[in-house]
This record gives C-alpha cells, sequence and structure tokens, in this order.
C-alpha cells in the first residue's frame, strides 16, 4: 500500500471523570503527536464513537455513572474489535481480570508515569501498523478484522475465522500468530480436507511405531511439534464425526494419544481453525458436534468476501502488480483505467485468490509496461457484457429468407443498445459479416434512417 491508502492510527478516545488526569492523558498524548479527543464521562465517550473512529480507546476503571468497565461492555458490544486500555487502581486484580474478560487489550495501574502510557499505546498501535503490511486494505470491515486480530492474540484461546473461499482465513491466523507472545515459535497449518480419516489423525496426533502398515518409526504429530506456538486447521467443518470427538478431547484435555499408543502426551498449542461451512447449519443437522462447536468458536472472526469490501479491490491490485513484476523482473507503470473500472466492478466469486491470480496471468501477458484490459482474463473482460443469448421472436410464416435474417439482425441490435460487436456475438457472426449484412439489409437505428 502507499501511504496515502495507510491509514494514519493515531486517532486516540481519552475518557476520565476528573478533569486534572484527563487533561494530563491529553496532554502526554497531544505531545507526542496523537490527535486526542477527550470525554468527560462513559456517556459522552459512547456518543463521540458513535460518531467518529478511534484507535485506541484509553478509559478510567472508578467514573461517576457510568464506569469504566459498563463502558467496556458497551464498546464491545457495539463494535467487537475496539480496542479499550483500561486505567485501573493499584492491586484491584478483581477489576483487571474482569476488564480483560470483557474485551479490554492492555491494563494499566494508577499512578501511570508518562513512559509506561506511551508505550501502551505506541504498541497498539504499531501492531495496527504491522497489519496494515500483512492484512491489505482499509475499508472499515477489513479495519474490523485487522483491530480483532489484534486484540486476540495475546490470548490463547482458541480462534474461529469464517470466511468464503479465497477471503484469505490462513493469512489472518498467520497474523494472529505472528501478533501473540508465539510468534517466536512454530506455525503449523494442516487443511483437513485434503486427508482422509486415518492420514488426518496421524498428521495431527502422531504415531507409534508398528502401529499401521508402513509405521516403521515413532512420528509426533503437529500438536506435539507445534508445542509453544501455534496449529491452524483449515476447513474445520469436513473433519469425520470421528475425528471430532478426538479433537474435542485434544482441547479440553490439552493432551494427545499418538495412534497406536496407550500414553497421553501433553501439548501446548494455540489452535486457530476456519472454515467456509455454516457450522450452525451442520451443528443442528447433527453433521457436527455442538460441544466441539463452542470448543473452537471462543473467538470468532469474520472475513467479509471481496464483493463486501470492493474498497479495498484497487489497494491489493497494486499491491499484486508489484509482487508479481518484482518475481517476474518486469516494471509496470501502473493499471489502465479501463481495466481498473472491470476489475472494480467484477463479482469475485473466488474473493482475493481469484483478484491474485487474475493479476499474475496479467503480469505474464502483458506486452506493455501497464496492464491493459485485454490484458485481463475473459470472465473478467466480458463480465458486464449483456447475455451472449437470448429469445428470439419468430416472425409470421410465410415469410421469405431475407426478411427472417432481417427480422432477426434488428432484435438482436435492439437489445444490444445498437452496438455491433454484441450484437455479433449474440448472432455468432463476425463483425465484419454483420457490418456487411446491416448495409445490405439498410438497417439504421430508428431516428437514423
Amino acid at each position: 500500500m502507499t501511504d496515502t491508502q495507510t491509514p494514519r492510527r493515531n486517532r486516540i478516545l481519552v475518557v476520565d471523570d476528573e478533569k486534572n488526569q484527563r487533561e494530563l492523558y491529553q496532554l502526554i498524548l497531544q505531545d507526542a503527536g496523537y490527535d486526542v479527543i477527550p470525554a468527560a464521562s462513559g456517556q459522552l465517550a459512547l456518543g463521540l464513537f458513535e460518531q467518529s473512529d478511534f484507535d485506541v480507546v484509553l478509559t478510567d476503571y472508578n467514573m461517576n455513572g457510568m464506569d469504566g468497565l459498563a463502558l467496556l461492555k458497551e464498546l464491545v458490544s457495539r463494535e467487537p474489535s475496539v480496542i479499550v486500555v483500561m486505567i485501573t487502581a493499584f492491586g484491584s486484580v478483581d477489576s483487571v481480570k474482569e476488564a480483560l474478560r470483557s474485551g479490554a487489550y492492555d491494563y494499566l495501574e494508577k499512578p501511570v508515569d508518562q513512559e509506561t502510557l506511551l508505550r501502551t499505546v505506541s504498541e497498539a498501535l504499531a501492531g495496527l501498523r504491522q497489519l496494515d503490511s500483512d492484512i491489505i486494505g482499509n475499508s472499515d470491515a477489513i479495519e474490523r478484522v485487522k483491530r480483532m486480530i489484534l486484540k486476540v492474540a495475546g490470548s490463547a484461546s482458541t480462534v474461529l475465522v469464517r470466511g468464503e473461499s479465497g477471503t484469505g482465513k490462513e493469512k489472518v491466523a498467520r497474523a494472529v500468530h505472528q501478533a501473540s507472545p508465539r510468534a517466536g515459535n512454530v506455525f503449523q497449518a494442516v487443511n483437513c480436507a485434503a486427508l482422509n480419516e486415518n492420514l488426518l489423525e496421524s498428521e495431527l496426533f502422531g504415531h507409534e511405531k508398528g502401529s499401521f502398515t508402513g509405521a516403521t518409526a515413532q512420528r509426533k504429530g503437529l500438536f506435539e511439534t507445534a508445542s509453544g506456538g501455534t496449529l491452524f486447521l483449515d476447513e474445520i467443518g469436513d473433519v469425520t464425526p470421528a475425528m471430532q470427538v478426538k479433537l474435542l478431547r485434544a482441547l479440553q484435555e490439552r493432551e494427545v494419544t499418538r495412534v497406536g499408543g496407550t500414553k497421553p502426551v501433553p501439548v501446548d498449542v494455540r489452535l486457530i481453525a476456519a472454515t467456509n461451512r455454516d457450522l450452525e447449519a451442520m451443528v443442528k443437522d447433527g453433521r457436527f458436534r455442538e460441544d466441539l462447536y463452542y470448543r473452537l468458536n471462543v473467538i470468532p472472526i469474520l472475513i467479509p468476501p471481496l464483493r463486501e469490501r470492493r474498497d479495498d479491490i484497487l489497494s491489493l491490485v497494486d499491491y499484486f502488480v508489484a509482487k508479481h513484476a518484482a518475481v517476474e523482473g518486469r516494471r509496470f507503470r501502473g493499471v489502465a483505467g479501463d481495466a481498473r473500472k472491470l476489475l472494480l466492478e467484477y463479482g469475485w466469486p473466488g474473493n482475493v485468490r481469484q483478484l491474485e491470480s487474475a493479476i499474475e496471468r496479467a503480469i505474464l501477458l502483458a506486452e506493455t509496461d501497464r496492464l491493459e484490459a485485454e490484458d485481463l482474463p475473459v470472465e473478467i473482460r466480458q463480465a458486464n457484457e449483456p447475455s451472449t443469448s437470448f429469445a428470439f421472436k419468430l416472425p409470421p410464416e410465410g415469410i421469405s429468407f431475407e426478411e427472417l435474417e432481417r427480422s432477426l439482425i434488428i432484435q438482436a441490435m435492439e437489445q444490444s443498445g445498437w452496438n455491433i460487436t454484441r450484437s455479433a456475438k449474440l448472432l455468432g457472426l463476425s463483425f465484419r459479416t454483420l457490418q456487411y449484412r446491416l448495409e445490405k439489409f439498410g438497417i439504421r437505428k430508428r431516428g437514423e434512417e
């Protein structure tokens, strides 16, 4: 992304009913270059939150009227991805735990010194800036995803990433891992739909020597090899009922038993699962265990399809052009206007994965140093053209072949808005053949005769 496409990441809402404290926090943050908006109560903060976007909300815990915890809960109910830093009294362990359970990003103990305040805010915003380079786009929808990633990264709770195929579920899972305390350890990923039940069991839980034909040595599974790190289970909705039982036990007991083994092995992994399926419907139909669903869906992250965040399309296009041009050792001046229009208007059923594939192909085929409309795949170029087939109205019986031909040409021209290229496609003729017949029959648009 270019600098103009990157959010500024410096807007802070400071909430405290004590004027001196509020003004002190405001002064410290403003001197550090942040855009600070103060609020003297929780109710005023809610109003400001509804009217404007904030990167971080800094609020005191003990306030008259709506206290900080009530404000936090209300903010989270309106926007689950909001980043809230709570300021609490020294030694108030219970209030800290309750705030974190309710969705606070972090907490500060009074008295808050300048260095600690600035470091906490800076770390929160640095996380968002890093996500700007990892997760391309700055639409409202993708901004919510980024904030949710940052909020849940510090937790050990299971995350369920939902979204259509090609939306970038594994990229989000990797971003959660990279923003977490486990970032220095391994990230293991497995596509549950790509393996049959026996292979998946061995892949996840490992096996003992001689446990089945070909098991010539003991092998650790991903739950063990990812110890201290993150295990990503893609297409979790495709696992069999028997495997669902084993996954549930691994999550509940935090231990696994290798295939052919009898001794449980303790494991320490952060589990992230992903699916494009409707798990709620599968639970209702008895195809997915309800208890496993609740174990997985502790922290849900929903990635919207590309068609619902069109503001991100051109940012993604520019990113993929730069990426694949570098791979091919080519330089591009950019993307032509008509090509950008086609890319913006296309429906992208395959989401970001399809967009990247289209740009990679266009880079390979482009004959100039700029991507043109004709470089794009045919399905994108023709997506907004009228249908290439329609039901002709047959003229009365007994007319000559020439009269029939003339009637069909007129109908095609009328449907296409008198566009010869589109009409030729409807009729299965070449442009020149149709042009010749239009002249032969003297066909003109009404008012142009």
